[in-house]
């Protein structure tokens, strides 16, 4: 599955405490878009859908829908706080190639 960095961990429970939502995990999701073809996504949900591999990463209860795992096994998942801005980053090892801004990215 993912591997969720200590401070991407630290920063989506304090979104899921600020929520009032502690009883939610993260569904992480990969779909068309962007200028490479694949985007990232990510919802707070407290339920499993079905075929959904469910993990607890580093203190997360973490989703992943069958279609999307395929292209997420092996990311890792940071929060920085830097200069130019914050945020999730993700690592993929799937991704052949990615967009200049790094949102979206290209697999085989």
């Amino acid at each position: 599955m993912v591997v969720l960095t200590d401070n991407a961990a630290k920063k989506i429970q304090g979104i899921l405490a600020s929520e009032g939502k502690d009883d939610y995990g993260l569904r992480i999701y990969v779909e068309g878009g962007g200028c490479s073809g694949f985007q990232y996504g990510m919802a707070l949900e407290n339920t499993a859908q079905e075929g959904d591999a469910v993990e607890e990463i580093n203190g997360i209860r973490v989703y992943v829908d069958p279609s999307s795992a395929q292209y997420l096994k092996g990311a890792h998942i940071d929060y920085a706080e830097e200069l130019t801005g914050s945020g999730f980053r993700i690592s993929n090892p799937n991704a052949t190639s990615t967009c200049g801004c790094g949102h979206s990215f290209n697999a085989e």
